[in-house]
């Protein structure tokens, strides 16, 4: 979260408007009678650059769409059960996992613990995102379905609580629909497509696993757990059946960076220590 968001109270006045508006307002105000309104033209500025924002991230992730339109109806998933997973499950990395172990020839449950494993980092965005959210139940069940790497990606580059949320409603809403439509132009392409292998659409999973990887991997612990789990995947897949392998390199995945996690902090408390 940026440093210079203002800490949330946990209360909020009955029409919803809660600290964090406050404490934006009293910023723009007091500012506002020092700068003859030159801060609240700063903060409109930055409310439509937030936005545009969220825009052009919505419609480039959307585009990923089209992958997993095609590998899902490739992989035996009719057109209503793809964009179901599309519009309700909405989250990419997870649809991308559950159309691969199914198409893969693995079990249901496989496919849903693959699911759960990589939507677990969802539920840390959600504590993240929370001080900042409206307070409203109706609100916060919608922006709990938005909730995902993009839009709290956007809402954390906002200067103030009021830029956070709306880049994180502009990324959210507009990553839900590009998502949809080109899932669904993926889902049409893929039932035309009389042999999918043949265009290469069996290894679409992997190459989008790897799109969402690559930006990630900026440090050399970071490198390190990646091998670690590549390394487990590629010697357990020839014998473990479909689905398994993926659980056993998540497994490995967090016990590397467990592992990394200690060792770093070991070496803090000896640097430490010795000074």
């Amino acid at each position: 979260m940026s440093p210079a968001v203002p800490p949330r109270s946990a209360t909020s006045s009955p029409a919803g408007h809660d600290a964090a508006d406050e404490a934006d307002e009293a910023v723009t105000s007091r500012s506002g009678v020092a700068g003859g309104g030159n801060a609240d033209a700063s903060q409109q500025e930055g409310l439509r650059a937030i936005r545009h924002r969220g825009l052009s991230v919505g419609l480039a992730t959307g585009l990923y769409g089209i992958s997993f339109g095609a590998l899902a109806t490739a992989s035996g998933l009719d057109l209503a059960q793809a964009m179901v997973l599309s519009m309700v499950m909405f989250t990419g990395g997870g649809q991308f996992a559950f159309a691969g172990v199914v198409g893969a020839g693995g079990s249901e449950v496989g496919a849903v613990v693959a699911t759960l494993l990589l939507g677990l980092r969802n539920t840390v965005y959600g504590v993240v995102m929370s001080r900042v959210m409206p307070r409203r139940p109706a609100l916060r069940a919608l922006a709990a379905q938005l909730t995902i790497d993009e839009s709290t990606a956007t809402a954390l580059s906002g200067r103030t609580p009021r830029e956070q949320r709306a880049g994180f409603w502009a990324a959210g809403v507009a990553v839900w629909v590009f998502w949809a439509l080109f899932s669904l132009l993926g889902a049409l392409a893929g039932q035309a497509i009389a042999d999918p292998a043949a265009w290469g659409l069996d290894a679409a999973a992997a190459a989008a696993f790897l799109a969402l990887l690559w930006p990630r991997l900026v440090s050399r612990d970071a490198v390190a757990v990646a091998v670690a789990a590549a390394f487990v995947a590629l010697l357990v897949t020839p014998m473990l059946p479909a689905g398994l392998p993926v659980l056993a390199a998540g497994g490995a995945g967090v016990a590397a960076g467990l592992l990394l996690g200690r060792r770093a902090t070991g070496s803090r408390s000896a640097t430490e220590g010795a000074a």
